[in-house]
């Protein structure tokens, strides 16, 4: 997933801003270091969405004049798993059925500090009637 962010300079810096998730604001000496600094607030931002049960926004097109920070793989795999849970309105216990496997297994799923096989979220997101698709482009 590519999220657009916007640099805009402030003071002796840059701000940084993504317009999909209002919560990831940042800032940086330079344009370089408000972009790294912009991958950490976009990550630690997706911890809140997690922690509160909420749906991710997804990333919107990116627009002439804004740049990209990409989430992680596993990262955006563990988005569009959370995203469809919600949307089915399935608990972790449910899905734990689903899957044969214990509710805390599939907590770890839902934890963004845990590494996860892609496989593995491919299976719970399988479960729910969904296809996880991967692209190279």
């Amino acid at each position: 997933m590519r999220y657009p962010v916007v640099l805009t300079p402030d003071g002796d810096g840059f701000m940084a801003a993504f317009p999909d998730i209002p919560e990831a604001l940042t800032s940086g000496a330079t344009e370089e270091e408000a972009l790294e600094m912009a991958k950490d607030a976009l990550a630690t931002a997706m911890e809140f969405y997690f922690e509160d049960g909420r749906p991710v926004p997804l990333p919107s097109k990116i627009k002439r004049g804004q740049q990209a920070v990409d989430l992680p793989a596993s990262m955006s795999a563990k988005v569009l798993l959370l995203n469809e849970m919600l949307s089915q309105k399935v608990k972790p216990t449910e899905l734990a059925r689903m899957l044969d496997t214990s509710p805390q297994d599939v907590n770890r799923l839902l934890n963004l500090d845990h590494a996860t096989k892609i496989d593995t979220i491919e299976q719970a997101l399988r479960a729910l009637g969904k296809e996880l698709v991967i692209d190279v482009r």
